[in-house]
């Protein structure tokens, strides 16, 4: 105590602050800093989302967004030379959004909350930027696989409802395998063994059906001219090969043409196929209900495997679809994954998928129709 300036006695209070309390605090603070900085920290990762739906029946122009320019008021596939007919309901495309590139990349922040949202994915940014290939020449070789991806789902439309037009499997490239100085770029391949190579899957096929180790009789087209001869497939990866790149060349009986502006990469293939075909026939290939699906394809209507299979599974059902046409061989990353209120089907050709449209427009049973395991 003192006295006070009126001479009375004064109390002073002093108090002590717990240290329990004054370490918490600090680790708040701590904390608080933390935050701030991984908000401003980049991460070496990539964040993939649902990215825009396109109905390969409607407009060139995202689902649920208004064009904005005249192209975007455009068919999404347009047919001339042939007849056509009208369509209902949508055949949904799906893309990725990537949020992230070597020049800007996410922060932490951003990486963290991406890791448990399920709708999205985080993956290594070498993995989606490899060394040695920057953003334009990325989004050159996107752009290459959109195009081939269109002529080859114009093929296996056009192969499926029975149409008559030159296809050939051609040599594209040569690598140090055992066909370098044997065959050469522009050579049309024919036959293997006698048997007809009607893509490039069946050449695929039929080396493996003659096996490694063991000469192959390859029939080819050189300067038109027919002629026969003979390479010993070797193994990579598994797979019994030639050391070559097979490519597919067209000519189409009437011009189709598919307007998809800023979206690249083959995964559309399956669903362009099925869009043309159902502007080609009668009636309405899903009945008009809105089904979506993904999956590249090639010439002989053979679906196959596509990445950010879980990101657009979300993107069909915040689109409003029910249905999804998915490449079996994604069956491992949609089993345990799949979005309340939508039916997945786990198709690996065209076949498979109009099996399911057929049923999802008549409104039979689907009991029978294939679906990726159960988890």
């Amino acid at each position: 105590m003192r006295e006070n300036t009126n001479g009375e006695d004064e109390d002073f209070i002093v108090t002590v602050v717990p240290r329990s309390r004054r370490v918490g605090s600090w680790l708040v603070v701590a904390a608080l800093v933390l935050l701030l900085v991984m908000a401003f920290t980049p991460a070496p990762y990539v964040i993939e989302a649902p990215g825009p739906v396109f109905n390969t029946l409607g407009q060139n122009h995202a689902v649920g967004s208004t064009p904005t320019s005249a192209d975007e008021k455009k068919p999404l596939i347009v047919i001339k030379g042939h007849k056509t007919y009208a369509t209902k309901g949508s055949l949904d495309l799906l893309t990725v959004s990537e949020i992230g590139n070597p020049q800007r990349k996410p922060n932490w922040f951003e990486v963290i909350t991406a890791w448990f949202s399920s709708s999205r994915a985080v993956i290594p940014m070498g993995v989606a930027f490899p060394a040695g290939q920057n953003v334009r020449e990325q989004n050159a070789e996107n752009a290459q696989l959109m195009t081939n991806s269109q002529q080859d789902a114009i093929a296996a439309a056009l192969n499926q409802l029975g149409y008559d037009f030159t296809q050939h499997v051609v040599v594209e490239q040569l690598t140090d395998g055992p066909a370098k100085g044997v065959l050469k770029v522009g050579d049309e391949i024919l036959t293997v063994n006698g048997a007809q190579v009607k893509g490039v899957q069946s050449l695929r096929d039929l080396l493996k059906e003659n096996g490694a180790g063991t000469p192959a009789a390859i029939g080819i087209r050189r300067d038109g001219e027919k002629t026969m001869v003979h390479v010993t497939p070797t193994t990579t990866a598994g797979a019994v090969v030639i050391g070559i790149g097979a490519g597919m060349e067209y000519d189409f009986p009437f011009t189709v043409k598919i307007q998809l502006s800023d979206v690249g990469g083959p995964s559309a293939g399956q669903m362009f196929a099925l869009g043309i075909m159902d502007k080609l026939t009668p009636g309405s290939l899903n009945g008009g209900a809105r089904v979506a699906g993904t999956g590249t394809i090639d010439s002989e209507g053979n679906v196959g495997a596509i990445g950010g299979i879980r990101q657009k599974m979300y993107g069909a059902r915040q689109a409003g679809a029910t249905v999804f046409l998915a490449p079996k061989a994604n069956c491992n990353e949609v089993t345990g994954h799949i979005p309340s209120g939508l039916h997945v089907y786990a198709v690996k050709s065209l076949d498979d998928s109009i099996k399911v449209l057929d049923a999802v427009r008549t409104g039979s049973s689907t009991a029978d129709l294939p679906t990726c395991p159960a988890s």
